[in-house]
């Protein structure tokens, strides 16, 4: 089963719709989606890694343009919108605490949320209630994202073919890892 999920990845990687499809989920993952790009991204660019760099510059791009949304849910409908999609990654709570906090240590919180597997939709809508300025939310999601996204990009196109062998060859200890990885996340949010 697993094989035919991977196969049936690859080939919708290297589909001529793919990269809107990484934009669509690389957007809603900056407000509201909880499944990280990366799902897309990397098959996209094991299948092509020629066109890495331009997987990772759509990536960023919808990325970036998704965080403008989860920063203008904080800023002007954080009660209807913000605080339920925070309470359902378990930090309603937190909201009011984390917002005293936030901004002294807003550019760094954005960029270690932009770079690691940190739900990216966390940090975008609370910048927009703390009211972080525009300008630095900005400055500091291109940053994020773009080390973020280029740096796997680089890396897969560099290391693409043995990191391919290895997917497809330790498929069941990759998806565990991932799974894994992926609920560690949603764990690590709900309780810090």
């Amino acid at each position: 089963m697993l094989k035919r999920l991977y196969d049936w990845t690859m080939h919708l990687a290297d589909h001529p719709k793919a990269l809107w499809a990484l934009a669509f989920v690389s957007f809603i993952e900056s407000s509201v989606f909880p499944i990280p790009p990366d799902v897309l991204m990397i098959p996209m660019i094991l299948a092509r890694p020629s066109r890495a760099w331009l997987i990772a510059l759509v990536a960023l791009v919808a990325s970036v343009l998704g965080g403008l949304l989860g920063y203008a849910i904080g800023a002007f409908a954080f009660e209807q919108l913000g605080q339920p999609i925070l309470e359902s990654l378990g930090k309603g709570d937190a909201v009011a605490e984390f917002n005293t906090k936030f901004n002294d240590f807003g550019f760094w919180a954005v960029l270690g949320a932009g770079i690691t597997p940190f739900p990216f939709k966390v940090i975008t809508i609370m910048s927009g209630w703390t009211g972080m300025p525009l300008g630095v939310f900005l400055a500091t999601s291109l940053l994020a994202r773009g080390l973020r996204f280029f740096i796997v990009a680089g890396l897969l196109r560099t290391f693409g073919e043995p990191v391919r062998d290895f997917i497809e060859n330790r498929l069941g200890l990759v998806a565990t890892v991932f799974l894994v990885l992926l609920f560690g996340g949603f764990v690590l949010v709900r309780y810090l």
